[in-house]
């Protein structure tokens, strides 16, 4: 359980927090689009403005916080294009009353074009360092994208907890079920495919593009999964269109590091594992009033009516051939 709320972070705690580490402010301080973390961009008396993030209590231990901030470095040492937590008085996490952040440099950019295919072919072989890199070694500390956490951890507290509405409960309950049958079939088709350190939420939104190319941000989801995670959020429109873009990331890709197309049977059933994880995402953050200002649509009758006929997509979306396959 959670021992301490982001109610008690106020302005002046995060102006506090900063300078209990040496940071001068000039007080300019702007908050910026995060929920899982509160993430502030704050201005310095002398310099670029900077970016704090405060973690959310009890979500990692520190080990797992630092072993993230670890694998970053790695990356950077090898000159691939992700942002990394500074180091201060030795340190990458600080600890402040009762909370724990981190403070990075503010790197500006635009959303990547994803429908050119030079810059899915720029994006695959960056992703081939990255997954190059995090192939060396194993987390420790950090969990792994698997069927049970985010799969049957995510069913059972939404069951538990009673969100699903009374009168459409048993349709949930069966549709998710299937789904999940659809998952493990898919990973039983699959077979034994590598685990690797990977981003773990590697979607547009976690890409900074300039002129000079991506960098890479938001490394709070990283965790051990299959390549393809990292890979599948990157496409989207009809199953053509898919196709010529997942050809496209690889042909980037392969040119740092191999692909198991085992792997394509995949995509689907890690898409369906995401949306079930993400309806409990936001049941397990309900009581914070950020996510009721944020999502008021969450758990109404339409949202989990909606749920319902998403997942039964899904299952057909299993069914069919990966991507490779026309």
């Amino acid at each position: 359980m959670e021992t301490l709320s982001y109610s008690s972070l106020t302005p002046d705690s995060v102006l506090n927090a900063l300078e209990s580490i040496g940071l001068r402010c000039d007080g300019r301080l702007l908050a910026l689009n995060s929920y899982e973390n509160r993430v502030y961009q704050v201005g310095m008396d002398e310099g670029a403005p900077l970016v704090a993030k405060f973690y959310r209590p009890a979500r990692w231990s520190d080990d797992a916080i630092l072993e993230e901030h670890a694998f970053v470095q790695e990356l950077v040492e090898r000159e691939i294009p992700v942002v990394p937590a500074s180091t201060i008085d030795g340190k990458t996490l600080h600890h402040f009353e009762g909370f724990r952040f981190s403070v990075f440099a503010k790197h500006g950019g635009r959303a990547p074009e994803l429908e050119n295919r030079d810059t899915l072919e720029w994006l695959g072989r960056f992703l081939g360092r990255i997954h190059a890199v995090g192939a060396l070694s194993n987390f420790q500390c950090r969990p792994t994208l698997d069927i049970q956490s985010f799969g049957f951890e995510s069913r059972d507290f939404l069951f538990a907890n009673n969100f699903i509405p009374a009168d459409i409960d048993a349709a949930y309950r069966s549709v998710v079920q299937q789904a999940l049958d659809g998952v493990q079939h898919c990973f039983e088709r699959a077979g034994n495919v590598k685990q690797l350190r990977l981003h773990g939420d590697c979607h547009a939104g976690n890409v900074l593009w300039t002129d000079e190319g991506p960098h890479f941000v938001d490394f709070d989801d990283s965790r051990t999964g299959p390549a393809v995670q990292d890979l599948w959020m990157l496409l989207s429109g009809e199953r053509e269109d898919r196709v010529r873009q997942m050809g496209d990331v690889l042909a980037g890709y392969e040119d740092f590091c191999e692909f198991d197309v085992r792997e394509l049977h995949l995509i689907e059933a890690l898409r369906t594992l995401r949306l079930i994880h993400y309806s409990a995402w936001l049941a397990r953050r309900w009581d914070d009033s950020a996510f009721k200002q944020a999502f008021p649509w969450f758990n109404t009758q339409i949202y989990w009516q909606n749920r319902i006929l998403e997942l039964r997509e899904q299952i057909a979306l299993m069914e069919e051939p990966p991507l490779w396959q026309n």
